[in-house]
């Protein structure tokens, strides 16, 4: 049996993706019921209009389509705990720092929030966080950086795409639906091939 802090490693740095499907799934499940034990019910980390945009930027990244989406799997929830727990104070100051940002930069372009955004709107800004994100990582490859917990922690939006990725990726319905883990597989299929929905999984 896990404990807490191995729990929250595991969910952290994604270490369950990388084992066989079934003892990931059990994996994953083992942690998220242990963190649920004491999980608040209420953001600790976000106030109420943070916790809005986060789950608004993490909708726009990861919507519902034939899959669950980003607040399906408890997103929000996912990295305010992280935040709470798990991240050093100074990668919780760089996040909500550029939550901020991200409002900054929607009442520069758009005169309001970026959850009283339209989702056009909202688009246009995560366009150009991504491009900020790109622009970092070119640097980066030029200079020494210090590690940070999630990778490309030193960037908000590389910060924010990796908890959300991982809050989704190490959920049931993100293991079972959208990487297709069988926890039981009804036969054994030596040579098969990758279908279309499984290959290059990207957040919309």
């Amino acid at each position: 049996m896990m404990n807490r802090r191995e729990a929250l490693q595991l969910l952290a740095t994604g270490a369950a993706l990388q084992l066989a499907p079934i003892k990931a799934l059990a994996a994953m499940r083992e942690a998220r019921a242990i963190l649920s034990q004491q999980a608040a019910t209420t953001p600790r980390t976000l106030n109420a209009h943070q916790n809005a945009a986060v789950k608004a930027m993490a909708e726009m990244m990861l919507p519902r389509t034939d899959t669950p989406g980003a607040a399906d799997v408890g997103a929000t929830e996912f990295i305010d705990l992280m935040l709470t727990e798990w991240c050093e104070p100074a990668e919780r100051t760089l996040f909500l720092s550029g939550l901020a940002d991200v409002d900054a930069q929607s009442q520069k372009l758009f005169g309001q929030d970026f959850v009283n955004c339209n989702p056009d709107q909202q688009g246009t800004i995560l366009e150009a966080l991504g491009d900020q994100m790109t622009e970092h990582v070119e640097r980066a490859r030029n200079e020494v950086l210090p590690e940070a917990v999630p990778e490309g922690g030193r960037n908000f939006y590389s910060m924010f795409r990796w908890l959300t990725l991982t809050a989704y990726y190490t959920s049931e319905q993100g293991a079972t639906q959208a990487l297709h883990f069988e926890i039981i597989p009804d036969r054994h299929d030596a040579c098969v091939e990758v279908t279309s929905d499984q290959q290059g999984l990207q957040p919309q």
